[in-house]
């Protein structure tokens, strides 16, 4: 499926309006991480991947693994915009027999790919998708979305050594590189940077963008297909809370559902969940 660039952002708040409605009703959930990452997501199923939405085991699709599950709230929206679930499910999100539950269960919705939650696995998933696919002479792209603070675990490194190992330059990793986690900012809990230079050390091929820009995010992809032999990361630079106000940079929306007060404000910014 892919939409013209200039239809993306409008996408993208609606995808925004529903991730907090429905964490809102929950009552529970992570919209500071999912916010960050729509833009990125919208890029990936409305522009860049190739699948089809009544299909979700075809086996040339592209596959998009969300490590940092907690922020599936993001990715059920998008579902819902693809008619994969309907609207009366978005008020299910975490409730008991729900297919939403709080983080991707594969077993109630296969389109999700993978049931991710542990942080830190999600790039060791990827890098067995994407050799399945380089052994089995297949084109699909693997994408794997992590978070900048699961990026202080060291599976994630032992992933990144194989994935260069096997020279998987079909697998592209998208760090969402928000600056902030549940305890804080990233450089006060477990320095990161020089990120770009650690991911450089290991092999890959490291692309630095603006994670809220479309054209920087699609362009990206496109020379991460270019690259051979090895796999790419690129690293988004994005904001905790992006397109809510009072949630942008602010860590304690990390894990904390908006008030029914926050939620009428938050309306005001990001308008309905149609373009009627």
């Amino acid at each position: 499926m892919k939409y013209e660039i200039e239809k993306l952002p409008e996408i993208a708040r609606r995808i925004r309006y529903n991730t907090l409605y429905m964490i809102t009703k929950a009552g529970s959930g992570h919209p500071g991480g999912s916010l960050s990452a729509v833009d990125i997501m919208v890029a990936l199923y409305f522009n860049i991947m190739r699948y089809r939405v009544d299909d979700p085991f075809w086996e040339d699709r592209d596959r998009f693994i969300l490590s940092k599950g907690h922020a599936c709230p993001a990715l059920y929206a998008i579902f819902y915009e693809l008619g994969i679930i309907n609207r009366e499910e978005l008020d299910t999100l975490r409730k008991p027999g729900s297919r939403l539950q709080g983080h991707p269960d594969i077993k109630k919705l296969p389109w999700a790919e993978f049931s991710s939650g542990s942080l830190g696995q999600g790039l060791s998933f990827a890098v067995g998708v994407a050799l399945a696919g380089k052994i089995d002479k297949k084109d699909y792209y693997t994408f794997v979305l992590i978070g900048d603070g699961e990026s202080q675990e060291g599976q994630v490194w032992e992933a990144a050594m194989s994935a260069r190992k096997f020279r998987l330059d079909h697998l592209i990793g998208i760090t969402d590189r928000n600056g902030l986690q549940i305890d804080g900012d990233t450089e006060s809990v477990m320095p990161l940077d020089p990120l770009a230079d650690k991911w450089r050390a290991f092999g890959w091929n490291v692309i630095e963008i603006d994670g809220h820009n479309f054209s920087q995010i699609i362009s990206a992809v496109e020379k991460a297909k270019e690259n051979e032999g090895t796999p790419t990361m690129i690293i988004a630079h994005t904001t905790k809370g992006k397109g809510v106000s009072f949630m942008e940079n602010v860590v304690d929306f990390h894990g904390k559902a908006p008030s029914l007060k926050e939620w009428e404000s938050a309306m005001v910014e990001l308008g309905g969940d149609s373009d009627e």
